[in-house]
């Protein structure tokens, strides 16, 4: 990096009478920056003279040493051309995402959510969690349901994190790694995924609140008043678990970087906090039924099996998986499906994980503290998602978000030392635009994957031939096409993977319905019941086709059992009354149409029914 005119006068003159470590945090700099500055402008036998005579100041290998003052003011005068770039990067990278439909769960958790604005219930329905529907409920009463402001939200949490990963690692290292990092870290296309999709969003966002209370933590260390940095690094700490109990880790992050850079028997009294406050929240997460809950969701929306993974399968498949996702992103996909493998496949993966633990203990014994600490970084962030409780996905991109530092550094500390060793030529920055440009270049097209649902879903059929999932959706899109023979192929395809779906075999009815074949329409509406009793939708369609065949005393039954699951839909009330008069009960009519004006007082349908049985 390049000093000040004032900064280089200070240290011509000082440079003689004091030591190293004084000049440096006089100036608001690090050892490390002062020597590279030294070693670029001054001739090499009076650098190196100077290193001979002055044997007490240290020629850094070690890139993570952190300076014992920061003035924000002064930063941002020395680097705002990089900050500015970044900040380009960022928000160009991911500007093609910002007129994306609402896609997956966020068209029950936002765009079907009639709670959406009920700050009341958003608030105690998971109060462990509440920061997500939190940002959802006020971008809605400002703006509605306009997607723009859903993708700016995560657009701009992650520009904030890469500001953070510069800022942090110019602390504790040099400019130029920090730039290489946060650059990398900027535009790849792993991380898409929680920032593109609107419900991937709390990975970004959890992110951001770690990084910022890992940040004001480092402030507080060399501070002799430090209540204030503590205070609110645990709170930003708390912001982070309550938007994913993902971030409870974070204790955990702290107490690797003090045993990796020899500061935790001086530091770790001020972890004590940190893991008090996990502890705590994490209690309340329990008690509160959110894992059991997490279960039921997975067994009811996804149908998964609850049990417990084999980690001898999980974890190799896991590391191997997202090390090929980061060095070769080629197949990105929300279903991370394909998870199964031969012998020699799963052999190969095992080994490739065992070879990354292995580096990591290498690191240790070699004292590589940067090495050890990045490799073990990725691992312990990734840990709430690698336990063999059944309580996620083998895999998925979202989860690597924050992990994928681990991986960015070494890549940028390797650049940092070619840099060093081609001093002049630029090799180094040469290769960083060409990765940005490489990388920024899969991310755009990724964006474009997520920007509606018939994209993602072919996209998905590309990567993800065995997921269900994807056949399931596929079928829904040739549906909405009008193919109902394709529709069909998919919806069986779905089944045949996953044999219980019922949501496939509900979708199959619908098909078969709107192709005027009602007897096995009837059939899969009746097989999805029996896969998933919560299905009221089934319920209602069988409904309709009774009604139509003037059986309504059957009819009746099964609209019936579809409000006692779903009483605030508004259209059963409406189709119950309708009922109620084909059946004679115009008294009972009239309490369904009620019922929905009360839900929905300006709801015109119940009022005109309400006008015609008056």
């Amino acid at each position: 990096m390049d000093l000040t005119h004032s900064q280089k006068k200070y240290l011509k003159k000082n440079l003689k009478r004091l030591s190293l470590d004084k000049i440096a945090s006089n100036l608001n700099l690090s050892e490390n920056e002062i020597l590279q500055y030294l070693k670029k402008n001054w001739p090499k036998d009076k650098y190196q003279k100077l290193i001979r005579q002055n044997h007490q100041i240290p020629q850094i290998k070690e890139p993570f040493i952190a300076r014992e003052s920061f003035n924000f003011k002064s930063f941002f005068l020395q680097n705002w051309k990089a900050l500015l770039f970044l900040t380009i990067l960022t928000l160009g990278v991911y500007a093609n995402n910002l007129k994306n439909a609402f896609l997956s769960d966020d068209i029950f958790g936002i765009l079907e959510n009639k709670n959406i604005g009920n700050l009341t219930y958003l608030l105690t329905n998971q109060p462990t969690m509440f920061l997500k529907p939190l940002f959802n409920f006020l971008i809605y009463k400002i703006s509605g349901l306009n997607v723009i402001p859903f993708h700016l939200l995560n657009n701009f949490f992650h520009l904030g994190s890469v500001w953070l990963v510069f800022i942090i690692i110019s602390f504790l290292a040099t400019p130029l790694l920090a730039f290489f990092t946060a650059g990398i870290f900027a535009v790849h296309p792993l991380l898409t995924e929680g920032i593109t999709w609107i419900s991937g969003g709390p990975y970004s966002q959890y992110s951001f609140f770690l990084l910022l209370a890992f940040w004001l933590y480092l402030l507080a260390r060399h501070r002799p008043y430090p209540f204030k940095l503590y205070f609110f690094s645990l709170l930003s700490f708390l912001l982070a678990m309550l938007t994913t109990e993902k971030a409870v880790v974070f204790p955990l992050m702290l107490l690797l970087f003090e045993f990796s850079f020899s500061q935790l028997r001086k530091n770790w009294k001020k972890l004590i906090s940190y893991f008090a406050l996990a502890f705590v929240w994490g209690i309340l997460f329990i008690t509160q039924g959110a894992i059991i809950g997490r279960i039921s969701s997975l067994e009811n929306q996804y149908y998964q099996t609850a049990g417990m993974e084999n980690p001898l399968v999980q974890i190799p498949i896991a590391i191997s998986s997202y090390l090929q996702l980061f060095l070769w992103p080629d197949k990105l996909t929300l279903y991370h499906s394909e998870l199964t493998f031969s012998r020699n496949e799963y052999l190969l993966r095992f080994i490739i994980a065992l070879i990354y633990l292995g580096t990591i203990l290498w690191a240790y014994l070699k004292k590589n503290r940067f090495l050890f600490f990045s490799l073990t970084f990725f691992i312990v962030v990734l840990l709430p998602t690698l336990t063999p409780l059944k309580l996620g996905w083998v895999i998925a991109e979202r989860y690597v978000y924050l992990a994928s530092l681990g991986l960015i550094l070494p890549v940028a500390w390797l650049l940092t030392k070619i840099n060093e060793k081609t001093e002049g030529k630029k090799v180094a920055f040469i290769i960083f635009f060409i990765l940005i440009a490489v990388l920024s270049t899969r991310t755009l097209i990724r964006n474009f994957d997520w920007k509606n649902q018939d994209n993602l879903w072919l996209s998905g059929a590309k990567t993800s031939p065995s997921s269900h999932q994807n056949h399931n959706n596929l079928g829904d899109l040739y549906a909405r096409r009008g193919e109902y023979e394709k529709a069909v192929e998919e919806f069986k395809k779905a089944i045949e993977l996953k044999s219980n779906y019922g949501d496939a075999y509900h979708n199959l009815a619908n098909v078969y319905h709107q192709m005027g074949q009602d007897d096995l329409a009837e059939e899969n509406y009746k097989k999805a019941l029996e896969f998933n009793p919560n299905l009221w939708q089934s319920y209602q369609n069988l409904a309709a086709i009774y009604f139509t065949q003037k059986n309504f005393d059957l009819a009746k039954e099964f609209m019936e059992k579809a409000i006692k699951i779903n009483p605030e839909n508004i259209d059963l009330h409406i189709n119950m009354g309708i009922l109620y008069s084909n059946l004679g009960d115009k008294q009972k009519a009239k309490e369904e149409f009620e019922k929905a004006l009360q839900i929905d007082p300006q709801n015109q349908k119940a009022q005109q029914q309400l006008e015609l049985i008056k």
